[in-house]
């Protein structure tokens, strides 16, 4: 599931970036080529249709993202790291030494 979502995610973005890059912030954009006068749509219209379009890709990016982490794949027992196992395996430096004990002659 979560490489299927990471795949509509890219979809979504490659979609985002066109829809951008067909926009024009001084109102150029898709609707300088529809200089004719029987046009499908307005300048008006194809405004608000880019628009509302962003908005919902953008929406659904973030929605996506956010599911994405929720089926993010998870292991059980995650491997510790060596510097986490030479830390687990340092002995306490406020322990007493075990010093060998001297072995007595039991003949005095």
């Amino acid at each position: 599931m979560y490489s299927f979502i990471i795949v509509i995610i890219f979809i979504v973005c490659a979609l985002l970036i066109l829809l951008v890059l067909v926009q024009n912030s001084k109102g150029g954009g898709l609707t300088s080529s529809f200089s004719s006068s029987n046009q499908v749509m307005g300048v008006r219209r194809t405004t608000d249709f880019l628009e509302k379009a962003t908005w919902i890709l953008a929406i659904a990016l973030v929605v996506l993202s956010i599911s994405a982490t929720a089926f993010l794949p998870r292991q059980a027992e995650q491997k510790k790291s060596a510097i986490e196992q030479q830390i687990q395996q340092v002995q306490d430096p406020s322990q007493v030494p075990n010093f060998p004990q001297a072995v007595r002659d039991s003949t005095k």
